[in-house]
């Protein structure tokens, strides 16, 4: 038996080099559906090249895979790293996915209030869609595609409303 206590393990740093091929695995990880590892590689690639911004898109998505679970700190480093997006349509696209995919994530826990918190999100979709779209490059149409599919999304599901004010009555003694 070792009476020692464990090794700390420490990360490794990925070389330049292999940054096409880490890209190439995380999205692999992706459609393949383990998510975590599609993140873990990202996070390897952007401690070797920062401004990487595929790692940072496909590391955005990585995260937003995820959502289905509903944990807080998931929604949290999805819109930081969203955040560290230098360009302004990028920010506003992705922005919209992160909202976009949190309004399914919800939908899919079928939480209480669900619908209504629902559409929270897919109204802050529909302006960030509307933001990247103002900024959009001729011919890219990202961001109405995806505003259009947050469209079919409520169509699909006529019970995704906004909340409104429940009426308070003062508790009677």
């Amino acid at each position: 038996m070792n009476d020692t206590a464990p090794t700390v393990r420490a990360l490794k740093r990925i070389t330049r080099e292999g940054v096409a091929a880490a890209l190439q695995k995380a999205h692999r990880y992706r459609v393949l559906n383990d998510s975590a590892a599609a993140e873990s590689i990202c996070l390897d690639v952007l401690a070797v090249e920062p401004e990487n911004v595929e790692a940072f898109v496909m590391h955005v998505l990585a995260i937003t895979d995820q959502f289905g679970a509903g944990h807080a700190e998931d929604l949290k480093r999805a819109e930081g790293a969203v955040a560290r997006l230098s360009d302004p349509y990028k920010r506003a696209y992705y922005r919209g996915i992160v909202c976009e995919r949190w309004a399914k994530g919800i939908l899919a826990r079928n939480v209480p209030r669900g619908e209504q918190m629902a559409w929270e999100w897919v109204d802050r979709a529909f302006d960030a869609y509307a933001e990247a779209e103002r900024l959009r490059a001729a011919g890219n149409d990202e961001a109405i595609l995806r505003w259009n599919a947050c469209v079919r999304l409520l169509e699909a599901h006529p019970h995704v409303q906004p909340g409104g004010k429940e009426a308070w009555e003062p508790a009677l003694e």
